[in-house]
């Protein structure tokens, strides 16, 4: 950060918690949730998702709030500049590239995607998605969006999301992601609690089928199939799930920490937004589209609907759902609207990270930089809107595999190399709660391990198939070699930024002087 500027701070803790929670929760807790437990085993899914979220969930959230406020202090928003503070190595500045690069491909598709909620909210408000037959026309009407209709009206809702997405940013970690939050998550809880009232009160809506109630559709969800708990695959879904659902191993919650006082709580208040999300996941996001879709569609439409992945759920199935219930229509309208309110404070959070970069360590004013990573969210997601088999590519690489390694050179770095009893000092200082002294001993020894077997498991199973592009039809090839293009002209452009930056090299320069 350049001599005289002063960085933020976030106005109140009561803001702060609810802009992390704004991070965490997602799309994902309402869509990528229900959808891996319906399909991984049930109730046997919170096995080992409950097994992740204690061993490697909450000990990488508090190492990242931890490692962000510490970096605050010196004026380091972002890993690059963490890194090299707490690892007096010439390389570490270029491990920490991985906590921008990571969260600014995301963004790059996420950002897309939340544009379709955005555009689904004005056709449930309008009355359009009221007027779709049945379940081929609202699948029809989904793939015509996509583009099938030339992509007009998907392209406008994109800019749109963009424009939304830059106010937000322009206006300050305090005045705009901050009051963003203020609104944005009260509105998605009361929403998401009217709507899950609303479907435990449902009863048996198919006349003729009585065992299609909510509460049958609540087992088919939650009773749990043991003899898959031996499936390795389920205990990766589950750790990928946690992941996701906190938003960890992304390098953003250490950007929002790195605007923590010295002397703030993190244990509680982290302890306080992985509470809200797993309340808005596991309590709202698991009572809503799986149950309703079994109590109107029955068990084999919700094992295909499973197997269809998220999206068919969302934007398909919810709305024709919604269609054959009393005011159907406003129920729509506000199922998007939790879902856009979702996606937009998870969307800054991840674009946070690269334009923090760019004012602590380049030296740009918040609108230069707002501006820049804007333009780059806008241009590169053209590339995903057009290009068949781009948004998973960049997926896998960046928003699965690679949060895993980035995470586990964070554990590394912050308890190893810095050293295990410094790490948990720092994660104590200032803290209103005592944490127990066994977390110390799972982020020095159970943390890393099972991050090392995550890469592992996960490089053999999904890894080797996907670098060789194995079952990807030919008029994919071309895009998705485009996608790592991409991504490899994304890491180049913060490697020489890095290298430009005065301020890691007068940091440099001071810790091998």
């Amino acid at each position: 950060m350049r001599k005289g500027k002063v960085r933020e701070h976030w106005a109140s803790r009561f803001g702060l918690i609810l802009a992390m929670a704004g991070n965490a929760i997602g799309l994902g807790n309402f869509l990528r949730f229900p959808v891996q437990a319906a399909a991984n085993g049930g109730g046997a899914f919170m096995i080992p998702y409950f097994v992740a979220l204690l061993f490697l969930g909450i000990p990488l959230m508090w190492v990242e709030w931890a490692l962000g406020r510490l970096g605050g202090t010196k004026g380091h928003g972002t890993a690059p500049g963490m890194f090299e503070m707490i690892w007096k190595s010439r390389a570490a500045k270029y491990f920490g590239l991985l906590g921008i690069a990571l969260p600014l491909c995301v963004v790059i598709y996420y950002t897309f995607i939340e544009s379709w909620t955005l555009a689904f909210c004005f056709y449930s408000a309008n009355g359009t998605l009221s007027q779709m037959a049945n379940a081929h026309s609202f699948h029809d009407f989904f793939n015509g969006y996509l583009g099938g209709n030339g992509y007009t009206a998907a392209y406008v809702f994109f800019v749109l999301t963009v424009l939304a997405n830059l106010v937000v940013m322009w206006r300050g970690v305090s005045g705009g992601i901050e009051k963003l939050a203020r609104v944005a998550m009260p509105m998605l809880f009361i929403f998401a609690a009217i709507l899950v009232v609303r479907t435990l009160t449902l009863g048996s809506p198919v006349p003729g089928h009585p065992e299609r109630n909510v509460f049958n559709g609540l087992a088919f969800l939650w009773n749990p199939q043991f003899d898959r708990l031996s499936e390795t695959k389920i205990w990766i879904a589950a750790a990928g799930q946690v992941f996701f659902t906190l938003s960890v191993g992304f390098g953003v919650i250490s950007c929002y920490a790195s605007y923590l006082r010295k002397s703030d709580d993190i244990a509680l208040s982290g302890l306080s937004t992985v509470t809200l999300n797993e309340t808005a996941e596991v309590v709202l996001g698991g009572s809503l589209a799986i149950p309703l879709a079994f109590a109107f569609l029955g068990a084999g439409a919700v094992t295909a609907i499973a197997g269809e992945g998220p999206f068919s759920l969302a934007f398909v199935t919810m709305p024709l759902i919604f269609k054959g219930m009393p005011f159907g229509q406003l129920l729509s309208t506000i199922w998007f609207t939790l879902l856009f309110f979702a996606g937009i404070t998870s969307s800054v959070a991840l674009a946070q990270a690269a334009i923090a970069f760019m004012e602590d360590e380049i030296g740009w004013s918040r609108q230069k930089a707002v501006g820049a990573i804007s333009f780059v969210i806008f241009a590169c997601g053209n590339l995903v809107m057009f290009g068949p088999g781009v948004l998973g590519e960049i997926d896998f690489w960046a928003g699965t595999i690679g949060i895993v390694i980035f995470a586990l050179i964070e554990v590394i770095l912050f308890i190893w190399i810095f050293g295990a009893d410094k790490a948990w000092a720092e994660i104590n200082a200032g803290a209103d709660i005592k944490l127990p002294r066994i977390v110390y001993y799972v982020l020095k020894y159970i943390t890393p391990i099972y991050l090392a077997a995550l890469v592992v498991a996960w490089t053999a199973q999904d890894g080797i198939s996907v670098a060789l592009m194995k079952g990807v039809s030919a008029g994919e090839v071309p895009w998705r070699w485009g996608a790592r293009l991409l991504i490899a002209v994304i890491l180049g452009a913060l490697i020489i930024l890095i290298r430009r930056s005065r301020h890691l090299k007068k940091d440099e320069a001071h810790s091998h002087g």
